[in-house]
Formats: structure tokens, sequence, C-alpha cells
């Protein structure tokens, strides 16, 4: 007879306690205990208690190897269904044997009715560090059991494949949204559908009646940079601002030579150049930048209220002026065919036709940020992570301890996105210009085009030639978050795998790498994307890519969303009128007519407004609360990370203070460690 101490921590989350009766068995290299209840007089396992037990174990099973946990609903249960279904969040186990040091058990995972869980003690170990039999096993039926569970399917043909669930109500409690986190979304969009009903808004299906009448909306709800965009989105140092620092920072390049598809003369720039240059030495002096629609080229296009939307694929010539001054506009094309029906919009234009151009590349934003910067890069590509993640990695991997965290609420989030927004009738369906085919499409183009290197944001910003134009605070601070992640991953991985060869004999490690690159990139050798890894720096490099894309690359892009669409003609969602063939046509009238109708505009708004911001329950970038790590050495990585972030944090507040319009998107603090919302 030998008597264990048993330590139980139960999760301090609304609900994560349990009226259910739990038991352990102790498996050792010589057997395996009888079931062992885990009893007090009274209930055990409240919510955030700390319990201890002692077991009596009829005979020796040598030394531990595993701790299989068992969780039965009690007697008469059978008549009341929910105790039978009670769920318990347990957070670790520790165990200790009648002399040795204690074994901790990380569990972090909910189990709901009844059931059983095996728990491995909480040093990772890479596949080829495991080499007791039982503990092979243990790895193989975990992954198994996973890949059962989270299967996947093809949403849409040259889609990356996704979860094969089609409610959040079928998804694994593990992956759902806490119940706080659901009740504050759906109280959250309750309200703001409410105000917007009671308006009228959502029903009028016809046209704003003026600008003014916008206002009425624009008070739905404010933020500060709500507010700036409203008072300066006519402004031409704002409009090419919003490349760098907006919703949409990843498009703008340096341009070294004119697109022969876009004819712009030194005589249409004089105005703005000034005297003594030219194109061609701006050119050579690398002070002009592009963004280019093209990608939007022939798009199919939506119908809204019955009535056919528009779209434009321009490309937009930009200045920096020497000494540091803002980034201006030169010239806008809103198609890339150039000719008398495509003229080249200028900012000594009429005020009118300039808006208007200005505008449709707006549009244009709007709808490459949703599609692609934003659905795809943002919530498409961390679904690949997050499954293959659960599919190929079992828990005491150093890479999946390390990347949980950065998967959270990923699979329910993109789960609820299939089920309310990229469905028909729903707000990409009814309310966009370029709907639910015009995405697909969008789409469908781009991963021909994706490559590994624009996921890497160092080698992003090189290849775009955007290194020292000045004001790029997406660039700076991203990569501060970068340069910390990397050296964070470069430091667990240094720790798990001593070698490059430790790299290539991981066959979980390679699992995962193949995986994603069939289910996630398609198979296509072109992007880059490695089907395999050899060497330590390349799965440095890859890991940084995969948590700094589920982290601060989306709240880049996604935490601004409502500030640039508040003021809706800043970031019109679709446009009901062609774009214009001509000049001196444009007028206040047409302008407001061109714009999408008030039900459609405020559908968007509701939207996006729901979707910029954490409904509660946060985990902000390094926050890790479930302790996966149980060495010291991790555990010393992560305190140091936790302070460079800090320190980046203070930087970036500290520069905020002297900014008229403070960029905060890439502030650690309200980066969210995961694909959440």
């Amino acid at each position: 007879m030998a008597e264990f101490r048993v330590r139980v921590s139960t999760g301090e989350a609304f609900g994560a306690g349990t009226w259910n009766k739990v038991s352990v068995s102790i498996v050792g290299t010589q057997g395996e205990s009888p079931r062992l209840p885990l009893d007090h007089l009274g209930k055990e396992f409240n919510a955030g208690a700390e319990e201890d037990f002692q077991v009596m174990l009829p005979e020796d099973v040598g030394p531990v190897l595993l701790l299989r946990v068992h969780k039965m609903p009690p007697a008469m249960s059978c008549l009341l269904r929910p105790l039978s279904q009670d769920a318990w969040f347990c957070r670790w186990f520790q165990l200790t044997p009648p002399q040795g040091s204690p074994f901790l058990f990380p569990c972090y995972q909910w189990l709901e009715g009844a059931g059983s869980l095996v728990l491995r003690e909480g040093t990772a170990k890479v596949s080829w560090a495991d080499h007791h039999p039982l503990l092979q096993q243990q790895r193989q039926e975990e992954l198994q059991a996973r890949q059962e569970m989270y299967q996947w399917k093809a949403y849409n043909p040259g889609w990356p494949h996704c979860l094969d669930e089609k409610s959040v109500k079928d998804l694994d409690i593990n992956i759902k949204y806490s119940t706080v986190k659901n009740a504050n979304f759906y109280l959250r969009s309750g309200s703001a559908f409410v105000e917007m009903k009671i308006k009228g808004l959502l029903d009028r299906k016809g046209p704003w009646r003026s600008l003014n009448e916008m206002k009425r909306i624009f008070n739905f709800r404010k933020t500060p940079a709500a507010e700036y965009t409203f008072e300066h989105w006519q402004e031409d140092a704002f409009f090419a601002s919003q490349f760098l620092n907006g919703l949409n920072p990843v498009l703008i390049r340096r341009c070294h030579c004119l697109p022969k598809n876009f004819p712009v003369t030194d005589a249409m720039v004089a105005s703005v150049l000034g005297p003594g240059t030219s194109l061609q030495a701006e050119l050579e002096k690398g002070s002009l930048f592009l963004v280019d629609h093209g990608i939007l080229s022939n798009i199919h296009t939506n119908v809204i209220n019955g009535r056919p939307q528009f779209s434009a694929a321009p490309m937009t010539l930009l200045y920096q002026r020497p000494g540091g001054g803002p980034l201006l506009p030169l010239a806008i094309q809103l198609s890339q065919t150039p000719g008398p029906n495509s003229p080249i919009f200028l900012p000594s234009d009429d005020k009118w036709d300039w808006l208007l151009a200005k505008t449709w590349v707006r549009n244009a934003e709007f709808s490459f940020h949703e599609a692609l910067t934003h659905l795809l890069h943002s919530h498409l590509l961390p679904e690949v992570f997050t499954l293959a993640t659960l599919r190929q990695l079992p828990h005491c991997h150093p890479l999946f301890k390390l990347l949980i965290p950065h998967t959270r609420y990923t699979l329910h989030i993109n789960t609820l996105a299939r089920e309310l927004l990229i469905v028909p009738g729903q707000v990409v369906d009814k309310s966009t210009g370029l709907g639910i085919g015009g995405f697909s499409e969008l789409i469908q183009r781009s991963m021909k085009q994706l490559n590994y290197s624009a996921l890497c944001l160092p080698e992003d910003i090189r290849t775009r030639g955007v290194e020292d134009i000045p004001g790029y605070y997406y660039r700076d601070d991203g990569l501060q978050i970068w340069g910390a992640v990397e050296r964070f991953v470069s430091e667990i991985i240094g720790i798990y795998y001593p070698s490059d060869e430790s790299v290539q004999d991981d066959r979980e490690l390679q699992a995962w790498v193949g995986e994603i690159f069939s289910k996630g990139f398609l198979n296509r050798e072109s992007s880059g994307i490695p089907s395999s890894l050899e060497t330590r720096e390349a799965l440095v490099r890859y890991v940084t890519m995969v948590i700094f894309t589920c982290s601060a690359r989306h709240s880049a892009v996604s935490a601004g969303q409502f500030d640039s669409c508040a003021w809706m003609p800043n970031l019109p969602p679709s446009m009901q009128l062609p774009p214009p063939t001509s000049k001196s046509q444009a007028t206040p009238e047409s302008f407001i007519n061109t714009l999408p109708p008030v039900n459609a505009t405020c559908d968007v708004i509701l939207t996006l407004w729901l979707l910029s911001k954490e409904p509660g329950d946060p985990r902000p970038l390094g926050t890790y609360p479930d302790e996966h790590f149980i060495e010291e050495a991790p555990r010393r990585s992560i305190a140091t990370f936790q302070n460079r972030l800090a320190q980046i944090s203070r930087d970036i507040q500290e520069r905020n203070r002297g900014l008229a319009l403070p960029y905060t998107y890439l502030d650690p603090p309200i980066i969210e460690n995961s694909v959440s919302i």
C-alpha cells in the first residue's frame, strides 16, 4: 500500500466548477492503479479552488508515467440533465508520491459529461525524446482522437481548408467562446441592432439625402480616431496616410518605374512636385510610391436592393516630400486600362472629381482589405495554423505549449463567420459591393499569388521598398513586435532542439508543417511556403510568422475597422454608380448617389463596430495564464518576452503622445494573443 497526495486546481471562469465525481488512475512502468476517488464530505471542485486528497494505491505501479482522470455524474443524475452534462475546467493536477518530488500534470481543458482524460507530467518533449512505449502510445492515441474530433473540409474551391463544422453549437467545448465572452458578444450586437432598427436605418433602401444626413449615424458610436477621420477625410495628406497606418497598411510599395498602363506625365503632377524636378528624377530618388488594386480588375460585383453595384481597380501614385513632409497623392487612375474613358485624376482637378476619385480608391481598399488582408490572411490562415496544431501536435509537445495560446477561440469566431457573415442573406451578401461571389473570386486570385515572404513582416517591408518612408507606424511597431516574438521563439526552440537534425527528426513537427502546406496553401510550391523544415533557423522563422499572423497582424488590420468606416464616405463598402469615364461630371448630388444606400451603410458599420473590439475575456499578447510550460528555462523566456513587450508598449505610448492621430493598433496591451473576434 502506498499513499499519494493529489492536489487539484479548478479554473476560475464562470461555470468552471462541477458537481460531478472525479477519480484518477495512476499509470506507471509496472501497471495501472484502479480508479481512486477524489472525495471529501461536501462539494468538491468549486471554481477557483485548489484541493488536496489522499489516495491509497493497493500495489506499486512503478515510476509514474501518466495520470488518467475520470469524471462521472453523481448517482441519480439521469433525472437532472444539467448534472449529467456538467462541465469542469481543470487547470492542473499535482501528484506527490510517498518519497520524492511532486509531479505536475498541466491540463487546462474542459471535461464535459462523463468521460476520461489522459494527462502527462508537464515536461515538454518532442517526439524523438519519448522512449517508453506507453508514452509513445499515448502521443499517438491523443492525436488520433483529436484528428477524429477536428476534421478538415473545403469550404469554397481555391480557399484554404477549414474546420468541418456547420455551427458553433456543434463545436467541442474546448474551442468555444467562454460563457462570458459569448454573452457579451450577443448583448453588444443586440443593443447595436436595436438602436439602428429604432432609427429606421436598417430598413431604408434608398440613398442618403446629403452628407449632413449621414451625421445621424456618425453619432452611433464615436471613437477619437473615428472623429479625427470625420474631420480630415477629404484632406490629401490624410487620404495618403491611411495607406501607411489605416486598416490596410500592407499594399503601398516604392515605385522605381511607372507602370506602362499608368501614363502619368510631368505636366500632370507639376503642381504637387514643384519646380526643379520631374517624375524621372523623383523615381530615381525613390520618393514615389504606388498602390495598385489591380487584383480587382473585372471582379464579380453584387446586387443590393435590386440594383447592380460597381467596382474599380485603381492605381494611385503618391509622393513623399523631401524633409519628412506628409505623403501626398499625385495621380489616380480608376482602371488598369488607360485611354479616353479612363482619365487620370489629379489634385488640381475640380474638387468633386478629385474627391470622387479618392473615394473610389477607398472603396477598393474596403474590398481588398475585407476579402484579403482581413478574411484570408488574418482569419482563414490562422484557422489553418490552429487546426493543424490541434491535429498534429500532442499536448506535451513544446510547440503545442508555445502555440496553443495563439489559437484561442479562432475556430469559434471563424465558424461563426461562416454562419453569420459570409453566407447568403447575411452582411457580405446583402451589403457589400462584391458580395460573396466577389469575395470568393478575390480569395481564389490571391491564393495563386500568395507567397511566404509576404507573411514575414521584415521581408515584406524590404520587398515593398518601404524601409525608410517616414511616419509608417505599422512598420515601426510591427517590426518591434516581430523582433520580440522572434527572440522569444528562438529561445524556446533552442531549449528543445539542440541541432538541425533534431528538427528534421521530429515527425510531429514535420506532419504539422506538411498539413499546413497541403490544407492551407493547397500544395502550391510556387508560394514558397515550406512543406517541411530542415533547420532551427527555418523553424524559428516559421513559428514567428505563425504567432505574428495570429496576433499582431490581425490586430493591425482588424482593430481599426470601425475607426475607418464609422464615417462611411471614408470607406464605402459599395458604389452604386459606375466609375467616372470623364472629368468635370461629378457634383455633390452624384457623389452622394454613388455611395451605398442607407441600409447597406448601417449594416456594414454595425458589423465592423462589433468586430473591432474584443467582447470581454481578453488575453493580450504575451499573457499566458494557462501555464503549459513547467520548466524553469521556458518560464524565464516568457518573463523576458513579457518585459520586452512592456517596453515596446511604453515606447509606443510615448511616441503617440506627440501625434495628432495616435497609432494604437500594435500597442501590445491592445493586441490579442489570438484571432478571437
